[in-house]
């Protein structure tokens, strides 16, 4: 057995290496301090089953002898299951995960738990438990799924079981269950081996070693806004904090479940938005009327390219299809070296897709990346202006005329990227703005050029219409630029300079001779 579990918690941490900077992962048991009775929050611990290896063929008297690996918890009536990917990677060269499902009699019994879809680099996965526990008497419920981030301050908990034996798992023995509670404390983003962005809701929770794949739930709503990590053991500053009992340095780390959602809308598989509201799936009829927009589920920035020293601007217009992905991206305006860094970023992008009449539609909509010069003063204007395109097209998103580039604060350090959706009228007005992304200092300014801009109205069918706009405003911390330092070779002002090396020439000026030359 302790060959078995060493070989296990191996393949675990390998299956963590891409997050192994930011977190550690929960591939370890240890006692734990904070037990509660299966009777509190039962309708949330309903929804959670164990995901385990069974190592007998038959029952003995204690029932199945088992292998434990971690959480799961169900997002539907049809038997579909959310959990942590890394749980899975021993099953990658063969063996069929299980869970645990509870009977009336409060027995837990074995069900096969097939893997309908992993999403590796974002570590989520879906099972599907068979057969369906929702229709043969289990005691089993569903949670509903938040994709909204929930504000810094917000009262989240989280519920997981474990076996009281790791090494004697048996299935007539009842799991612990284990509860604990905090805040939301912030949002941070870290990069997985590819190079993407994946965003990590951060919690005042004490993490319990074998809460992998466990949900972190609104304590408002009752719904999953997270898959729990691990702990994230990056220096953090936490930004807001409303209870007076000392913060662990070391705050619980959770996925945010967009990724999940995404993963489902991308297999059609429904999900719950409330327990009281209907089922959220790829074309699902409802008896909602009218029109609304593609709302953005994960939405990652593309980097300041390394080897840009001036700002930038990418325009695009691109579909949202009927599963909330983005294709058939045009390209408006665009120049290297950030166009291929936009285009790899919006390829990952994922949205609930438009609905109308309570069905799910296609619909465009304009994406605008604005690199801001990342120089003081600015050695360039801040605005930009666009000649309308794509006039002979009858379906496009709204794209916008005239830009303004945010000003960098004076008493900033900030650097990295505010992401806002807006809505465009036909009229080409911004009817509303929602920040999907903040970011301390620089929202502000950035939100507040951003209402300058114009667009020219989004199109389908040749008429206008109201569209969507995703605008992402990347800043890198500037460093000073200047416009007077003399070179001594006669080649011109130096139009930057860092660490005393020139940069960009402003030209060579020459006495009565109305023209710059730029070397």
């Amino acid at each position: 057995m302790a060959v078995e579990i060493n070989s296990l918690l191996e393949c675990r941490k390998k299956a963590a290496k891409w997050l192994a900077a930011a977190a550690c992962f929960l591939c370890f048991f240890a006692p734990a301090s904070a037990s509660v009775t299966a009777s509190e929050d039962s309708s949330a611990a309903a929804a959670i089953c164990p995901v385990v290896y069974p190592l007998d063929e038959t029952p003995s008297e204690k029932g199945y002898h088992y292998l434990f690996y971690g959480n799961a918890f169900f997002v539907n009536e049809d038997g579909y299951l959310i959990t942590a990917a890394h749980l899975l990677n021993s099953f990658r060269d063969g063996g069929q995960p299980h869970v645990l499902a509870e009977l009336p009699s409060g027995q837990r019994h074995l069900l096969k738990a097939d893997v309908v879809a992993t999403d590796w680099e974002h570590d989520v996965a879906i099972l599907r438990a068979t057969p369906n526990p929702f229709q043969g008497g289990y005691r089993v419920a569903y949670l509903p799924l938040a994709p909204d981030r929930l504000d810094p301050g917000k009262h989240v908990f989280s519920i997981s079981l474990r076996p009281s034996r790791l090494q004697e798992a048996y299935t007539f023995d009842a799991p612990l269950q284990e509860r604990s509670e905090g805040e939301v404390l912030s949002y941070q983003y870290t990069r997985t081996e590819s190079g993407r962005e994946i965003e990590l809701l951060l919690y005042s929770q004490k993490v319990i070693p074998g809460q992998s794949g466990s949900p972190v739930i609104s304590g408002e709503s009752g719904e999953a806004v997270g898959l729990i990590e691990g702990r994230w053991l990056h220096p953090t500053a936490i930004p807001f904090v409303t209870s007076a009992e000392q913060i662990d340095p070391s705050p619980g780390a959770a996925v945010r479940i967009h990724y999940a959602i995404s993963l489902l809308q991308a297999h059609s598989i429904p999900w719950h938005a409330t327990l009281d509201s209907g089922v959220h799936a790829a074309g699902s009829s409802e008896n909602a009327k009218g029109y609304s927009g593609p709302t953005p589920l994960s939405l990652v920035a593309a980097p300041f390219p390394a080897q840009a020293f001036s700002g930038g601007e990418i325009l695009l217009d691109a579909k949202v299809d009927t599963r909330g992905k983005v294709t058939d991206v045009r390209v408006v305006q665009g120049q290297p070296p950030f166009l291929e860094e936009v285009l790899g970023a919006v390829q990952t992008w994922t949205f609930l897709p438009a609905r109308q009449d309570g069905h799910d539609v296609e619909a465009r909509v304009g994406i605008v990346f604005q690199f801001a010069q990342p120089y003081l003063p600015k050695l360039t204007a801040r605005v930009h202006e666009y000649k309308e395109t794509g006039t002979d097209s009858k379906d496009r998103g709204a794209l916008p005329l005239y830009t303004l580039e945010p000003e960098y604060p004076a008493n900033s350090v900030g650097e990295g990227s505010v992401v806002l959706n807006e809505i465009v009228d036909r009229e080409g007005r911004a009817s509303s703005i929602h920040v999907v992304r903040d970011l301390a200092s620089l929202t502000s300014p950035t939100v507040g050029a951003v209402r300058q801009w114009k667009f020219a109205p989004g199109k389908h069918g040749g008429e206008a219409v109201e569209s969507g706009v995703i605008v992402v405003v990347t800043f890198r911390r500037p460093a000073v630029a200047s416009r007077t330092l003399r070179q001594e070779n006669g080649r011109g002002d130096c139009g930057v300079s860092m660490k005393g090396r020139c940069l960009f020439r402003q030209g060579l000026h020459r006495a009565g001779e109305g023209f710059n030359r730029q070397n």
